[in-house]
């Protein structure tokens, strides 16, 4: 064999062993990023102050709304991802458990309320009968506390509002939490 084709091939392995090492520190590093926090048991203090100002700010123009849902255990959500899979009922979530911004405090779901205390998910509803949908206008009142709105997204989940704090999925599940004051 050659020393040009030795040189070669000694050149080539070596650049296969600093890639294979470069992939191997990329690998460890993102695994020492993840880190080990618990997960909240109640609603960042945040989305708790907003909800309750989206419930007053509703109700002063005429609208009566529930919040029907807030923080979700990862147990409850797979609970609910297995209905219309493995259980019975509609497929409601997209999302197992883990996946969801209600597993981290970041998320809440409303309802309307009617004046007889029944609960309706009725987005064209006109309840205090300004010829704008009731829903719409908690929706409105919602983005400018800093919501998002799952009716925006491509799968729509009209109910569910977010406040996401500029942490992707994969940034909560790597250990990532707001600040407490938001």
């Amino acid at each position: 064999m050659s020393a040009a084709k030795s040189t070669s091939r000694l050149g080539s392995w070596l650049i296969f062993v600093v890639i294979l090492g470069l992939l191997f520190y990329l690998y460890i590093d993102r695994e020492k990023a993840k880190r080990e926090v618990p997960l909240p048991a109640k609603l960042h203090p945040a989305v708790e102050e907003n909800k309750e100002k989206l419930i007053q700010r509703a109700k002063e123009k005429g609208i009566s709304i529930v919040i029907t849902d807030g923080f979700r255990s990862i147990k409850k959500q797979d609970e609910l991802y297995e209905k219309g899979r493995t259980k019975e009922g509609d497929i409601v979530t997209t999302v197992k458990g883990g996946e969801s911004y209600h597993n981290y405090g970041l998320a809440i779901d409303f309802a309307l309320q009617t004046k007889e205390g029944d609960v309706v998910w009725d987005t064209e509803r006109d309840s205090n009968r300004n010829n704008k949908p009731d829903w719409m206008e908690v929706v409105s009142i919602a983005k400018t506390l800093g919501f998002t709105w799952g009716g925006d997204w491509e799968f729509k989940d009209y109910p569910h509002l977010q406040m996401d704090f500029g942490l992707s999925m994969r940034d909560l599940k790597n250990g990532e939490r707001p600040p407490k004051q938001g």
